[in-house]
């Protein structure tokens, strides 16, 4: 459902929020090595986070990235949004033309009214799950962000 970069995205969001302390950049080498990404795609992604003022991005020696704002405050959804879009939660996942978010229920593919209450769901669900609240599970579980 997610692409792997979206994956990345998320997984990269978590571990810098796990690693954050104030002050502190963490350069895309060590988040590379720690996740197992590639440094070049990587890097792509958390510029395209930073873009969308999810991410602090510095330069230089002592640079690297960081959150831009608070870990509660970003939700699974705003990395969705920015790294997939929200096409998973409203276009037909058949891919039929005629299926549209319409009141004719002539115009929508076969799988359309079983897949649409999934949909929402997986909306408030992403929507509702904060970086925050998955750091603090993983960190409770003793669980480690990374292979």
């Amino acid at each position: 459902m997610l692409s792997n970069t979206c994956k990345y995205a998320i997984r990269s969001v978590i571990f810098l929020s796990i690693n954050n302390s104030e002050n502190k950049k963490i350069g895309i080498k060590e988040i590379s090595k720690e996740l197992n990404i590639p440094s070049p795609f990587l890097g792509k992604i958390l510029q395209i986070l930073a873009k969308h003022k999810l991410l602090n991005s510095t330069k230089g020696p002592n640079g690297g990235f960081s959150l831009a704002k608070p870990a509660n405050e970003i939700s699974l959804l705003n990395i969705i949004e920015i790294i997939d879009g929200l096409d998973l939660f409203t276009n037909c996942i058949i891919g039929l033309r005629t299926c549209k978010q319409t009141g004719n229920i002539d115009l929508h593919c076969p799988i359309h009214s079983r897949y649409k209450p999934i949909g929402i769901q997986l909306y408030e669900l992403f929507n509702s799950e904060s970086i925050e609240n998955l750091k603090n599970e993983i960190l409770d579980s003793n669980g480690k962000i990374g292979l």
